[in-house]
């Protein structure tokens, strides 16, 4: 990959003839021979200063490092014992994209780039110590050496820039592909892909397992400020099928008393929270929440089981509803509407009329005269257990369709003077 100091170089100037060398050619060949002990130097010194390279430069490491800072010294005094002048400074492209590379290398094995930056600064520091006592020893007088200590600490670095942008490249690079990894491991889990399948893609993407997964659904707008106030080690799974405008994430180890905190976190987003499955089964608490997003619900889905129960089979629960409501069948729509919302919540409120009555916006004398006309159309049906268990579950969840027969209508109605029959 090209840098910036590589097209530097590639566009520099070169001597022009007659111009002077800066170091004399006997400087040059003393320097020249004392390269491989500077070199030593320098990494000994890295290695006593940064304790990241310690043990990196141990070995076949080490070795390697002394040959770059060689090469690297040796192209410097190529380009300075060539020509005079403070803008002489122009490593070679090749040059700079070994130090490049030496940054991504370096970024591959984990060390950050502050030690990089040490590294450098220590490698000019030694440097310069050997280089300026060869040169005070050839006669370098003292406006030379001015002119020497810029171009050697100028050309460090320029091949530090570059392996500084290596570092950054790469570094993005391994985010950019770890990310990747982590979204491909969250549709593997909320599609319940093989556990083999799951398994291998934890490992690529160097995901540690937790105990359990929580799915939540979240608007695309939240998922940012969300995953902030999340745990570490959040997963997220985009381009969802059936989730336009949200997001899925799972979440780990939200169970137990951590799954409060969870819900108070998604409740101020509008969200739903499955809930907290082994993490091999996320699948589960996804699925979960998807139904209650489907049903035009939010927060937590564990308040809404009775509900999830009632809509498991919509056909079974329409059967349900036209059998045990067939006496209302026969009146009219506002009728059947009034006393099935009547019964609805006589039965959800054990028979308690008060109760009944403010719950339905009706005059207790209002209820006593629909329950009424309810025990009139199902006579002793009302008395039975299985009739009585039939009639909640197929009340429980009101009818989508207000128009329908017993649909619930919530207006009550005044003509409760008449006396009627209470349960």
């Amino acid at each position: 990959m090209a840098t910036s100091g590589a097209r530097a170089a590639a566009g520099a100037r070169r001597p022009r003839a007659g111009e002077d060398a800066l170091l004399s050619r006997a400087a040059v060949t003393a320097i020249r021979a004392e390269l491989p002990a500077i070199a030593d130097d320098v990494v000994s010194q890295i290695i006593r200063e940064v304790p990241a390279y310690e043990a990196a430069f141990e070995g076949p490491m080490g070795e390697t490092i002394r040959t770059a800072v060689q090469v690297a010294l040796g192209g410097f005094l190529s380009l300075v014992s060539d020509r005079r002048g403070p803008d002489a400074l122009a490593p070679r492209a090749s040059a700079l994209d070994g130090a490049y590379q030496l940054g991504r290398g370096e970024a591959r094995s984990g060390r950050p780039s502050d030690a990089l930056l040490s590294a450098y600064r220590i490698g000019a520091r030694t440097s310069w110590q050997h280089l300026s006592t060869q040169a005070v020893a050839h006669g370098i007088d003292p406006a030379t050496m001015a002119s020497f200590a810029e171009l050697v600490f100028t050309y460090i670095d320029e091949l530090s820039g570059a392996t500084v942008a290596g570092h950054r490249d790469e570094s993005a690079t391994e985010v950019r592909v770890r990310q990747r990894q982590l979204e491909r491991l969250a549709r593997h889990l909320v599609t319940g892909a093989p556990e083999a399948t799951v398994l291998a893609s934890a490992e690529r993407a160097e995901w540690t397992p937790p105990a359990t997964l929580t799915a939540v659904i979240t608007p695309d707008s939240q998922v940012g400020s969300l995953l902030q106030s999340l745990r570490p080690g959040t997963l997220q799974a985009p381009d969802q099928p059936d989730l336009e405008g949200s997001v899925v994430v799972l979440v780990p180890d939200a169970h137990g008393s951590r799954r409060a905190a969870l819900l108070r976190t998604v409740r101020e987003r509008g969200g739903v929270v499955g809930p907290a499955r082994p993490w091999l089964e996320a699948a589960a608490s996804f699925d979960r929440a998807l139904r209650v997003r489907g049903l035009g619900l939010a927060g937590d889905t564990e308040q809404h089981l009775a509900r999830l129960i009632l809509t498991a089979d919509d056909a079974a629960l329409a059967d349900l509803r036209a059998r045990v409501l067939a006496p209302l069948a026969g009146l009219r729509d506002s009728s059947a509407q009034k006393l099935r919302e009547t019964l609805r919540a006589w039965l959800l409120h054990q028979g308690r009329r008060d109760d009944v009555a403010a719950h339905l916006f009706v005059h207790p004398q209002t209820v006593r005269y629909r329950m009424t006309q309810v025990r009139e159309l199902f006579g002793e049906a009302l008395d039975d257990p299985d009739t009585v268990l039939d009639l909640t579950l197929a009340l429980g969840v009101e009818a989508a369709d207000d128009a329908s027969p017993g649909a619930p209508d919530l207006s009550g109605d005044g003509s409760g003077s008449e006396p009627g029959e209470g349960r």
